[in-house]
């Protein structure tokens, strides 16, 4: 079982568009907020690395502003090439107004 760390607040990413970046264990992560509902992925996409954090929301679905290669923001899985694989996902909870995640 990992630690949580602050990584934002909730008033830092209520833009339900696109989803923000965020560092947390050496790591850049991507943090979403779908329907009151917040979700952290890995921030690289790995087919050429975009920025997950910076494609486009649809629903639970984001897309790689590089290639098009779709994630669930819920699970990392990959829902479209060209990515090859998914991304790590990452626990978070919401506590006050922090936003945590799990490393």
């Amino acid at each position: 079982m990992g630690q949580f760390v602050k990584v934002a607040t909730t008033a830092e990413i209520e833009n339900a568009q696109s989803g923000k970046q965020v560092e947390a264990g050496g790591q850049a992560i991507a943090l979403f907020r779908v329907e009151g509902s917040y979700y952290a992925i890995e921030n690289t996409c790995p087919h050429r690395g975009g920025s997950l954090a910076d494609g486009m929301l649809n629903g639970v679905e984001v897309t790689c502003p590089w290639h098009a290669a779709r994630f669930d923001v819920r699970t990392g899985a990959v829902l479209c090439p060209p990515a090859g694989r998914g991304v790590q996902c990452f626990p978070v909870r919401v506590s006050d107004a922090d936003i945590e995640i799990e490393l």
